[in-house]
């Protein structure tokens, strides 16, 4: 386990969920009545139809220097992996370890005091993360021109908005030099610049040796970036390997597979009275029709289509 960053083993998180309100005084009768509820037999069927499992027996490794993309529809228990991870949330079973300092993005807001300065928070940060001033020092000029946000440094970071929040706190994980950086989707608030921005801040990370988990729906990137990719559903590792196997995988169950369209009638048919489209599909330029299809895929484009032109007008046509 010595080249391990993230070892996570039958990790499992499960949440009672349900209607009850308690108040925010309890007094003597409401002890009585949690008491007697307590005391009162439940069946099982009850108690199962208020627990949602979040994460549900996900093992995984995540070697030093990897960059590893979660993906997932939303609620297939990325987020919460994250936070067990990160050790802001005590699983319900299972073991996890990481060796390294962790460094956190999972949402905006996450490890910042909203009354302190962009400046402030970025030595509370360092403090946190272990570092020691000087180390601070000489990485804020650094940290603030990626972040973009000199005019405001000194402004309390409630007053950002929320891009502006994004920025820094993605500046001060990168560049505070944590060896293993969570990231969940937050990046997806900052602009398209900012975005590629971080996508490339995170690569030459990765080449210094540290380590990387992120949760994406931006697939592009994760094929482009991740040199592996773990698909989540239902609080399960559906499958993990190289990321443009299991994006497609992914696509697959989550899109129509339908790659051609067929109409028979042509007085349904998209058009109007000079043409109307017969069948239009989709193709790889190489291989099976079957073969998935990504963002790199050279593809083939066929159309039919109907010719409602008259045949007397189609002649005169051709004499022109």
């Amino acid at each position: 386990m010595s080249n391990t960053a993230i070892w996570a083993d039958n990790l499992s998180k499960v949440y009672r969920i349900g209607t009850d309100r308690r108040p925010q005084y309890r007094g003597l009768r409401d002890a009585v009545v949690d008491l007697a509820r307590a005391l009162r037999p439940r069946r099982a069927s009850q108690d199962s139809a208020n627990l949602h499992w979040a994460l549900k027996g996900v093992s995984l490794e995540v070697q030093h220097g990897e960059i590893v993309g979660l993906i997932g529809r939303n609620g297939a228990g990325k987020s919460t992996l994250l936070k067990v991870l990160s050790r802001i949330t005590e699983p319900t079973s299972g073991r996890a370890r990481l060796q390294g300092r962790v460094g956190s993005l999972l949402e905006v807001g996450t490890g910042f005091h909203p009354e302190l300065t962009g400046r402030e928070n970025i030595y509370l940060s360092g403090a946190l993360l272990g570092m020691t001033k000087s180390d601070i020092d000489r990485r804020l000029d650094e940290i603030v021109a990626f972040a973009e946000i000199e005019k405001f440094l000194y402004t309390p970071v409630k007053r950002y908005s929320s891009g502006m929040y994004v920025r820094l706190a993605f500046a001060v994980a990168a560049h505070l030099e944590p060896e293993i950086l969570l990231v969940d989707e937050v990046l997806a608030v900052g602009d398209a610049a900012f975005q590629k921005k971080c996508l490339g801040k995170m690569h030459d990370v990765s080449k210094d040796g540290r380590t990387i988990l992120f949760v994406s729906h931006n697939l592009a990137a994760v094929q482009s970036l991740c040199s592996r990719a773990i698909w989540v559903d239902n609080g399960l590792v559906v499958t993990a390997g190289q990321p443009t196997d299991v994006v497609s995988s992914y696509l697959q169950t989550s899109l129509s597979p339908v790659t051609e369209q067929l109409w028979e009638d042509s007085t349904a048919a998209p058009g109007n009275d000079s043409i109307r489209l017969r069948r239009a599909s989709v193709y790889p330029e190489a291989g099976s029709p079957s073969q998935p299809l990504d963002m790199r895929t050279p593809l083939v484009l066929d159309f039919e289509y109907w010719n409602l032109t008259p045949a007397e007008i189609r002649k005169q046509d051709n004499y022109l």
